[in-house]
């Protein structure tokens, strides 16, 4: 089973779209939790960061189904960079949608040493 983080939900409608996410999912395997932590972007507002278990296929199907439902902008990460250049930081990227339209792409990355939260190092309207 593979998990993201890189995966969000515009600001107060976590709890909300977290719920109808899982209740969509009950015979599949997938499972997503709110951990506490939001972005801010300078385009798209903000964004309440969430991660998940299970089928990337269910995940972004999910994703773009709560989008629709809610008429809200969520971010669809888990698109990792074709290089295979080892650095100290790790890399993820994403795309904003509402709907079925992209909007935007933005590009997340963290340090590979530590605990750290994956923070927005460049963003990009479409």
């Amino acid at each position: 089973m593979k998990d993201s983080e890189t995966f969000g939900i515009e600001k107060g409608h976590g709890e909300e779209v977290i719920t109808w996410l899982n209740q969509q999912s009950k015979d599949s395997k997938f499972e997503a939790r709110l951990y506490g932590y939001s972005v801010a972007t300078q385009n798209f507002g903000e964004f309440e960061m969430f991660s998940w278990i299970g089928d990337v296929q269910i995940a972004r199907k999910l994703i773009i189904k709560a989008s629709k439902r809610f008429k809200i902008k969520v971010i669809e990460g888990g698109y990792k960079p074709k290089e295979r250049i080892f650095r100290l930081k790790k890399s993820d990227y994403a795309k904003v949608r509402k709907g079925e339209k992209t909007i935007g792409q933005l590009e997340f990355e963290v340090t590979r040493l530590g605990n750290s939260q994956w923070e927005i190092k460049n963003e990009e309207r479409h």
